[in-house]
């Protein structure tokens, strides 16, 4: 209980937990809109994904804060590849928490006179850009744990592979696949944080992708995929040496 209490505590906790409630209702909708009998469930399913945004986004208010500070602290990294794309990512989700109040201001008719549709995809916009950078950075990470594990993997050889009998292009092509599988495997399961943080931003990215048109969508699977990126957002806030950390 109060593992719960100080996960709700935090600001990013709660904001994960309607992100998670949000995409469920969202998925559930999508599933129970066939069926002719579902109609006021589906309904209260509408209301309770409108309460559940408003309420993330009265959460994310702040967060540009977060991002700028984000942005300062990528500046510093020593590796250069993660530091560029990570400062680039932190910027553009900086441009994007600003879009964010001001969409909410229109929407709940505070403020009259703002282009909604021209600031909602501005969003979009720059929030697929920091989900491409920050993709782009896990795959540099990625391939950075690969290459340890097959440097380990070659180590413990002692002596060189020998082809198979019976060897041809095919049989090279599988092997190499079923290789790069296996390394692909070890090098994720053996850092975690890693694979958290690459399944959040795929699954994040598939929202902005049907907003801009890039890759049409259907609620179903964004609803899927917000859940799970939600999931691993609220495994890295309670447990913080889940999430990846670049030095």
């Amino acid at each position: 209980m109060d593992a719960f209490i100080s996960f709700t505590n935090q600001t990013q906790g709660r904001d994960q937990l309607f992100r998670a409630t949000k995409y469920t209702g969202m998925l559930l909708r999508y599933l129970l809109e066939p069926k002719a009998d579902k109609e006021e469930v589906v309904m209260k399913l509408k209301k309770l994904e409108s309460s559940v945004s408003t309420g993330c986004k009265w959460f994310r208010l702040g967060n540009v804060v977060h991002a700028v500070q984000a942005t300062q602290q990528s500046i510093h990294v020593t590796d250069l590849v993660p530091r560029v794309y990570l400062t680039l990512a932190s910027l553009n989700l900086v441009i994007y928490f600003i879009c964010d109040p001001i969409i909410f201001v229109k929407s709940s008719g505070l403020a009259s006179g703002i282009n909604k549709e021209k600031w909602r995809m501005w969003a979009a916009r720059h929030y697929y850009y920091s989900l491409l950078l920050s993709l782009v950075r896990d795959l540099y990470e990625i391939s950075l744990q690969m290459e340890q594990v097959a440097h380990g993997r070659a180590k413990r050889e002692k002596s060189p592979s020998q082809d198979p009998l019976g060897y041809s292009v095919a049989n090279e092509e599988t092997e190499w696949l079923q290789f790069f599988l296996l390394l692909l495997f070890r090098s994720l399961k053996k850092h975690l944080p890693l694979l958290l943080d690459t399944v959040k931003n795929f699954c994040d990215i598939l929202n902005p992708l049907d907003q801009l048109g890039i890759y049409k969508s259907n609620p179903g699977i964004i609803g899927l995929g917000g859940l799970m990126s939600s999931i691993a957002g609220i495994i890295t806030v309670a447990y913080p040496q889940m999430k990846l950390k670049t030095h």
